[in-house]
């Protein structure tokens, strides 16, 4: 069967953003608020429209990838079919083949994902600049003394309206319009985190 080289990313270890952020002014209160900035980023207008641009950019690799992992397998199984038929010169004709085919597909793979990561942490790190603008905005405004992301540091328990990232998303979004086709977000409504390439198995 085949595999798919993209899988969910759950977590964007190259991309660092401030755990602790604190309200700047005297306007800052006693109140401590969380905030998952990850989940906020591409909970965003602009941050969905970026992943969708970045999936588009990145489905032409996708769809040689997968046609090389396929003329892979069905070598292999070619050979493994008719091992006991072959002579000796076409099982190593084949098998000096199959050997290439996957040097060639190893090497798509590992530039695929080297570029892939590169341009998803910068996607990823140019948000979070702006994302931190906007709760550093917001909390001034709200009196609150503390706020954590919660996508870096455990949080095992928060009152209700503690978790300010909905509150955070509408705040973007209406400081930073996003130029996004009607319909960009798909039926949900949501975005999902980009996915990175990985190795099939062989």
């Amino acid at each position: 069967m085949r595999n798919r080289i993209w899988l969910m990313m759950v977590a964007m270890t190259m991309v660092v953003y401030p755990m602790f952020l604190r309200a700047q002014g005297a306007a800052a209160g006693d109140k401590v608020a969380v905030v998952d900035i990850q989940q906020a980023i591409i909970g965003t207008a602009e941050g969905k429209q970026a992943l969708q641009d970045l999936q588009k950019k990145y489905q032409p690799r996708e769809t040689e990838i997968n046609q090389r992992q396929d003329d892979v397998q069905n070598l292999q199984q070619q050979l493994q079919k008719q091992m006991t038929t072959l002579s000796a010169d076409e099982q190593r004709r084949m098998q000096h083949d199959l050997q290439e085919k996957q040097t060639v597909l190893q090497r798509l793979e590992q530039d695929a994902q080297s570029s892939f990561q590169y341009d998803r942490d910068t996607l990823m790190r140019d948000l979070g600049q702006k994302m931190v603008k906007v709760i550093d905005q917001y909390a001034s405004a709200h009196g609150y003394a503390l706020v954590i992301d919660g996508s870096q540091v455990p949080v095992y328990y928060a009152a209700k309206g503690v978790d300010i990232t909905p509150e955070i998303v509408k705040l973007y979004d209406s400081s930073n319009p996003s130029q996004a086709a009607p319909g960009a977000t798909g039926a949900s409504g949501s975005a999902s985190v980009p996915k990175t390439p990985a190795k099939p198995n062989r």
